[in-house]
Parts: C-alpha cells; sequence; structure tokens
C-alpha cells in the first residue's frame, strides 16, 4: 500500500510552518518582575541535532514507518557478507573494539613483603590463600574489573585507598596493560544493522514492511572537517516488499525534505556505487545550502539480491540513508558541523537580550515593607528631584521588624540639587555593551536599537538604601546611605553575571556606567515615648 506523496507533502509543509518556524523560538520580550524586567524562558533550548532527530522521527511516523532499532556493535564478519571485496576497504574506515586484558598476576614472597610493608602489618598465610583466589577469580573473569578494588580490601581487611597504592605500587602488571582488538566494530552505515533485522523480521511481518531508525553511526575518518564527523546520525528507513521500486526512494525523499519546508532539491546517480546496491540504482540526494550550495543530504537504492541472499531475506529492500548533522546545518544555515554539534568548544555569541537579562541589581530589600520602601525612596527623589539644597523630603514611614523606621531623601549642601544628573540614566545593552545612558539626543540610537535592562540608576540606588535600612533596622539602628560618583557597575547596586561580563570582555565591548548620582537617603528610627 502506497502513501499519497503530494498530499502528504502539502499536510507536512503546513505542520512545518506551525511546529518548525513558530515552535523553536527560545526566548520571549522581557517580562516585568516588580519593577524591574527578567528574561522569561518559555521552554529550555533544544539541541538543534536533536531537533532534527525528534523532527524526523515525527514525519517518518507520519508516513508510516515502525521506529526500530538496529544493532550497533556489527561483527566484522558481516561487514565481508555485505561488501564482498570492498570489505577491507570498508574495514579501513570502521572502528575495532577493544579491551584490556586480564593479567596473571603472580605474587611472590617478594610482593608479600611489600604488601605488607604498606599495610604495617604480617599478612598471615590464610590472607596471603584468599589473595591468590581473589586475584584468580579477577584472571578468569569471576570478579568484575570494578570490583576487584572492593573485594581485595575486604581480604586485606584495609581501606580501599590503601588497596590502590597495592596495586599500583606492588602489581605492575596492572599498569602495563595495553589494550586488544576484537573482531567486532561499530556500525559505520545503518545499512549493516538493517541487514540483521531484516534477516530476522521479513518472514514473520506482512509485507511491505516500513522501518526507520535514527541513530548514531562511526566512521574513522581521516580527519574532521566542516562537513564531516567520526560520529554522526543517520536517519535511515527500510521498505521491504514484493513491489519496491527506486521510485519509492525519490518519494519518501521529497516528503522527508518537504517536510521541513525545503522544495529545492535534486537527484543523481551515486558514483561510489557500493556492492550492496544494486547497480544504477544508488541515488543521492541534494539540497540547496545557502553559503555551501548543494549538498549531499541522503542516499538511496535497491539492495543487491546476492547481498540479501547472505542473510536468506527472500524480497527487494529499498533503503534510504538520509545524515541528520547535513540537514541541521542546512536547517539551521550553519557553515560548520563541529560548531552545531558541539557549540560548547567554539565561541558563542550572545545577544543584547540575553546580556540585558544577564544584568540585576546587587542587594534588594527582602520584606514587603523593604520593597515597598524602595518605590518611596525612587517616587519621593524623583518627584523632588530639582529641589536646591539644603533640603529633605520624608519618603516613608512605616515599620521593620517590629520598629518604627523613617526614611528621608535629603540634600544637606547648598548650591546643589536633591539628584545628581546620573540618577536618570537608563541601563541598555546596544552591540554588546552595558551603557547607562539619559534621554537626550545624544543616545537617542542607543535607546531606540538597544534592549533596555529596564533598570534606572535611581531604581538601583533606591533598592540598595532600602536594603541597608532594613538590615539596620533589625539591629535597632538607623543608617546614612550616600552614593556620589558612580564608575564601576557596583557604584550603583549593579552586577553582571559573569558568562555575560566574559563575552563583553572577550569581544571587546564595554561596560560604561558613569555618572553623578549624588543621592542620599537616611533612616531613623524614633525613641520609644517615655509618657
Amino acid at each position: 500500500m502506497r502513501f499519497d506523496v503530494e498530499e502528504f507533502k502539502k499536510r507536512a509543509r503546513e505542520d512545518f510552518e506551525h511546529a518548525w518556524h513558530e515552535g523553536p523560538s527560545v526566548l520571549t520580550p522581557p517580562g516585568v518582575s516588580g519593577r524591574y524586567p527578567r528574561l522569561k524562558y518559555t521552554r529550555a533550548r533544544p539541541h538543534p541535532i536533536f531537533e532534527i532527530v525528534q523532527r524526523l522521527r515525527e514525519t517518518y511516523l507520519a508516513m508510516g514507518f515502525d521506529e526500530a532499532i538496529n544493532p550497533l556493535i556489527v561483527e566484522e564478519s558481516d561487514i565481508y557478507r555485505q561488501f564482498g571485496p570492498e570489505a577491507m576497504a570498508v574495514l579501513d574506515r570502521v572502528f575495532y573494539l577493544g579491551g584490556l586484558p586480564r593479567p596473571n598476576v603472580g605474587i611472590a614472597r617478594k610482593q608479600i613483603e611489600e604488601i605488607e610493608a604498606i599495610l604495617g602489618r604480617a599478612v598471615s598465610p590464610e590472607t596471603e590463600a584468599k589473595l591468590r583466589e581473589t586475584l584468580h577469580g579477577y584472571k578468569k573473569g569471576t570478579i568484575d574489573g570494578d570490583e576487584l578494588t572492593h573485594e581485595l580490601a575486604a581480604v586485606l581487611e584495609a581501606d580501599d585507598a590503601a588497596v590502590v597504592h597495592i596495586l599500583d605500587a606492588v602489581f605492575p602488571e596492572f599498569r602495563e596493560l595495553a589494550p586488544e582488538s576484537s573482531r567486532n566494530t561499530l556500525r559505520s552505515h545503518m545499512t549493516s544493522g538493517w541487514f540483521l533485522t531484516l534477516s530476522s523480521l521479513w518472514e514473520k511481518r506482512h509485507l511491505p514492511i516500513r522501518l526507520f531508525s535514527i541513530d548514531r553511526c562511526f566512521r574513522r575518518e581521516q580527519e574532521e572537517g566542516p562537513t564531516r564527523l567520526m560520529t554522526y546520525h543517520s536517519a535511515s528507513c527500510i521498505v521491504a516488499g514484493e513491489d519496491v521500486t527506486l521510485e519509492e526512494g525519490k518519494a519518501i525523499s521529497e516528503a522527508l525534505l518537504s517536510a521541513f519546508g525545503f522544495e529545492e532539491f535534486r537527484f543523481q546517480p551515486d558514483e561510489k556505487r557500493s556492492k550492496y546496491y544494486m547497480p544504477e540504482t544508488q541515488t543521492e540526494v541534494y539540497a540547496r545550502h545557502p553559503v555551501l550550495g548543494w549538498v549531499e543530504v541522503a542516499t538511496f537504492g535497491i539492495y543487491s539480491p546476492s547481498a540479501l541472499a547472505e542473510y536468506g531475506i527472500g524480497v527487494p529492500v529499498m533503503n534510504l540513508g538520509l545524515g541528520v548533522e547535513r540537514l541541521a546545518m542546512i536547517a539551521y544555515q550553519s557553515n560548520d558541523v563541529r560548531q552545531l554539534t558541539y557549540p560548547q568548544f567554539f565561541p558563542q555569541e550572545i545577544g543584547d537580550r540575553e546580556i540585558a537579562g544577564a544584568v540585576h541589581l546587587r542587594e534588594e530589600p527582602r520584606s514587603v515593607a523593604g520593597k515597598q520602601m524602595a518605590e518611596a525612596i525612587r517616587a519621593t527623589a524623583a518627584e523632588h528631584a530639582a529641589a536646591p539644597g539644603p533640603c529633605a523630603f520624608t519618603a516613608w514611614k512605616g515599620e521593620i521588624a517590629g520598629r518604627t523606621v523613617e526614611v528621608i531623601v535629603e540634600e544637606p549642601e547648598s548650591n546643589t540639587k536633591l539628584c545628581g544628573p546620573a540618577c536618570a540614566n537608563e541601563v541598555y545593552v546596544h552591540d554588546g555593551s552595558v551603557l547607562g545612558v539619559p534621554d537626550i539626543e545624544k543616545w537617542a540610537k542607543v535607546r531606540q536599537e538597544g534592549i533596555s535592562t529596564g533598570i534606572t540608576y535611581l531604581d538601583a540606588v533606591s533598592s540598595l538604601a532600602a536594603a541597608r535600612i532594613e538590615e539596620a533596622a533589625r539591629c535597632g539602628e538607623g543608617t546614612h546611605v550616600q552614593v556620589k560618583m558612580s564608575k564601576l557597575p557596583s557604584d550603583v547596586n549593579l552586577r553582571i553575571e559573569e558568562y555575560a561580563m566574559r563575552h563583553i570582555t572577550d569581544h571587546n565591548r564595554k561596560v560604561d556606567l558613569r555618572g553623578p548620582v549624588f543621592l542620599t537617603v537616611r533612616s531613623v528610627i524614633p525613641e520609644p515615648s517615655t509618657q
């Protein structure tokens, strides 16, 4: 039974527009927490490779393919059965699995004396016999390697640290072990697993059989590069049945690519001509990359009857293999699969919005009353900012920790105003720099194009004053908070998270929060009435 390719492509494109273009958005615009914006995460950020894997899984399932897990470890003999005379060339690119042999550890009088010297006591003949028995059990495989230290510690009645010292100092055989290769390999193509799966399945399922598997493959590349890794994900499928043709591969390829919103792709004969495909059926699938141009994304073909016969498979089989990483490069417009797969090892760009979310207040009041106090200080200072000194304004009066507290915003000196001109500065992030800017024409571009943190110098200093007053009130004391010139973020009660600061310095951006603040806040705890 065939599916309607055009109808599927239509539905896939509609689903793609909804789930792909809208779904992966990670950050929303800043929300508001109290007075101060914070970035809100609607969902965690998926890895781009597994985002593509999940999308492919959904597409395959929608097309009627059942999911399978193929064997990851493939015997060398299976490579010969599948590739015939080409097997040696293929095996040159596979990883063989190896392991450490179990050493045959001898115990002479010399070793016993060295153990006694480490333990600081004699080893009895009974303990020596148990020691030999334990090491022999390890050699025979009845004791696992990760259990050896514990078993020896029990025999010698010593702690694990002493046993580790003994193994290192007394038995050099453990240090001198070298890995030995087996005849097992890590699969380099999903095809190796499909032959094993189909040989067990084809006579036990209704035909046609439609299966897909998305999993890792391993290739011992001479060198990793922008489009090649030693481990990659193959999104592979098979269709096994009497009426399978090459057109099946083209239809599935179109449907898969269409599900990702791609319409520009092409098919061409693959010159490599693997022996497990029938002659003239191996076909490459290309999709256009905005920078790299046409990139090979998939290959499909009809399995050779002779290769199928090696496993007793008696029906035609179409196989398609799609490189997940290469498809992800196209979807994410990446120029280097290494950076896409392992972004943690490459310098990461942080946008202005994320840097803005990394700017916080250093000190904030903890209580509800303290937060109300901070708001009152800010409002009072803003209202009377231009008042000439000397002047004083009661900003808040209330109870903190069971004590009545009066908060006053003041300017004790003459020929100056209650607030310095920088109090109105607002903190913006523009082109990777953190800037405190006033609302004047000179800084219009920063305020229009940059991302506001929603924090002014006055906001931050009011919060600092409220936090200090709150703490002093708990000790039954009044206090005096004054901020003069600002040079550093800490001067105006701001901190920038370490990762954002590192990005700023690594990219030669700047943090400029200078300015004359000159705000003074004082708290008074009135004496209790004696009447």
